[in-house]
C-alpha cells in the first residue's frame, strides 16, 4: 500500500497572483450580478402588482423582466472575458472568433446556461470566472424559476374557482 501511495505524484496547491486576481474579478462578478438579478426580482414584485395588467399580463412582464436580467448579466460577463482577452496571464479562450466581442457573449451564454463548451475552451485562471459563471447562471436561473412559481401560485389563489361545465 506504501509503495502504491509512493507512486501517486504529488502536486502542490499553487495560488498565484493572476489566479488570486480572477477569483477578485469572479466575486465582484457575483455581487454585481446578485444586484442586477435581486433588483429586477423586487422591482417586479414590487411594481408589477399595482399595475392595471391582468394577472396573465404581469407573468408575462415578470417573465420578460428577468429574462432582460438575465441578459444583463450574460452580457456582463460576456464583456469581462472580452476585456480579460488583453491579459493573456489570466488566461485564455480559445476557438474560432470571428464575430469579435460577440463571440465572448456567445461563450458567455453557453457557460450561464451551463449547455457546455465545444468550440471554446477556457485555459488558465479565466476557469475560475467561467465555472463562478455557470454556478451564478444556474442558481439565477432557479431563484427566476421559484419566484415565478410563487408569483403565480398568488395569482391563482386569488381567483375565483373556475365554474364547471354543465
Amino acid at each position: 500500500m506504501l509503495a502504491l501511495a509512493e507512486q501517486i505524484p504529488r502536486q502542490t496547491f499553487d495560488v498565484t497572483g493572476p489566479h488570486l486576481v480572477m477569483a477578485a474579478i469572479s466575486a465582484t462578478a457575483v455581487v454585481v450580478s446578485v444586484l442586477i438579478h435581486y433588483e429586477a426580482m423586487a422591482f417586479t414584485i414590487r411594481v408589477l402588482p399595482r399595475t392595471r395588467l391582468s394577472r396573465r399580463m404581469r407573468i408575462v412582464a415578470l417573465i420578460l423582466i428577468m429574462i432582460v436580467a438575465h441578459v444583463v448579466e450574460i452580457w456582463m460577463f460576456g464583456f469581462l472575458y472580452w476585456l480579460l482577452h488583453a491579459w493573456p496571464e489570466l488566461g485564455s479562450i480559445t476557438g474560432s472568433f470571428s464575430e469579435g466581442a460577440l463571440d465572448y457573449i456567445y461563450f458567455s451564454v453557453i457557460t450561464f446556461t451551463t449547455v457546455g463548451y465545444g468550440d471554446y475552451l477556457p485555459h488558465g485562471p479565466v476557469t475560475i470566472l467561467c465555472g463562478t459563471e455557470a454556478l451564478v447562471g444556474i442558481s439565477f436561473l432557479a431563484w427566476t424559476a421559484s419566484v415565478t412559481f410563487l408569483e403565480m401560485q398568488r395569482d391563482w389563489s386569488d381567483e375565483p374557482p373556475a365554474e364547471p361545465p354543465d
